[in-house]
């Protein structure tokens, strides 16, 4: 019995050193079993303190009569306004549109969050306004590119200190008109497909600082309300075996002046988004709040830029298994987060999220 049990407890120590020996040879795979812990559990899913917004990226004319206006449990909408349609002409801004929205939402008790965009990922579109793509401004904005170096979108020229000063600008205008109105607004993620070889005027350097300074920006123009930036991936750097402290910084930088900090995409599978954004947050102790979107494919563990990601044929598979409580559980207890943002895409918002929301 005694050798038995010596056994079983030197088996034990040698899997545990093993494990151990494994993670060290390999650091990026650190937590790519995380989400395991949390894979059994199951709807309804219980009252916690985390705030639930439902994500419907443009498209604002879905919130009306949506089904989360009469579910307790989301406190209200998370939507994308373009630089470019808030600020049409240079020192003329139109916020005509959030006003509707704040008033419509709030005739249901629901509260907005804004997200504020300066890049896209289509490549036929720009965010930024017109008067910005001039010499002034260094054209303003540029094409980002993917791993292929295929043209995938634009993002305004955030290293650039005059493009800075109007988005300061537009931030400042925003916060005078809305602060105390809203629940919250977020600068877009800080990963672009931009480099120095694509952009001559771009710097590693200069991009953290523009991002800092952007950070500075909507914290000094909302003071009363949540603030955040997702902060997903710092071009230049890769985690962990490319380290140059872009990214800790930037949440370093969070914590110290207020801002909150997430990421766009809940992949837990994934080890680009487990070494990067969610990595900081279950590392870090904050005061600040910290968020999390799921977005279109995050449902079945894929993201709209995948290669392999095809809607019509993933979407609404009839064996597909509800993700949705472990994506929530992971991001309760893993990240502890604060947001979550839940994306409209049907079917499963539809027929997996509500189900877990509805039912107490």
């Amino acid at each position: 019995m005694k050798i038995k049990r010596f056994f079983t407890s030197s088996l034990l120590l040698f899997i545990c050193i093993s494990l151990n020996a494994q993670n060290e040879r390999n650091p990026s795979e650190k937590y790519k079993d995380a989400y395991k812990k949390y894979i059994n559990f199951t709807c309804p899913i219980p009252q916690d303190s985390i705030r639930h917004f439902v994500y419907f990226s443009r498209d604002r004319e879905l919130i009306t009569k949506h089904p989360l206006l009469f579910i307790p449990r989301f406190q209200g909408a998370q939507i994308m306004y373009s630089w470019k349609e808030l600020e049409p002409k240079k020192g003329q801004y139109d916020f005509s549109i959030i006003k509707e929205d704040i008033a419509y939402l709030k005739k249901y008790g629901k509260k907005l969050f804004i997200q504020l965009q300066d890049a896209t990922f289509d490549k036929r579109y720009k965010a930024v306004p017109n008067y910005l793509l001039t010499n002034e401004y260094d054209g303003g904005a540029v094409f980002q590119y993917n791993d292929d170096g295929e043209p995938e979108g634009w993002t305004a020229k955030r290293w650039n200190k005059k493009v800075q000063e109007r988005f300061a600008i537009l931030l400042m205008a925003l916060g005078n008109e809305f602060n105390k109105e809203i629940e919250g607004i977020n600068l877009q993620e800080t990963a672009i497909g931009v480099s120095s070889k694509t952009d001559p005027s771009f710097t590693e350097a200069n991009y953290l600082k523009g991002i800092k300074n952007n950070m500075l920006a909507v914290k000094k123009a909302f003071p009363n309300v949540t603030t955040m930036i997702y902060a997903n991936f710092i071009p230049g750097e890769w985690l962990p075996f490319d380290d140059k402290g872009y990214l800790k910084s930037i949440y370093k930088y969070g914590e110290d002046i207020g801002v909150g900090l997430g990421g766009p995409d809940l992949m837990v599978t994934r080890k680009g988004q487990l070494n990067h954004a969610l990595a900081q947050m279950h590392e870090g102790k904050f005061t600040v709040p910290l968020g999390i979107a799921i977005q279109d494919g995050n449902y079945i563990s894929k993201t709209g830029t995948d290669k392999d990601y095809e809607e019509n044929k993933d979407n609404g598979k009839k064996d597909r298994r509800n993700f949705v409580p472990m994506l929530n559980s992971f991001a309760k207890y893993f990240l502890k987060v604060n947001y979550m943002f839940w994306a409209n895409q049907k079917p499963y918002f539809e027929e997996d999220v509500i189900p877990c929301f509805s039912n107490e």
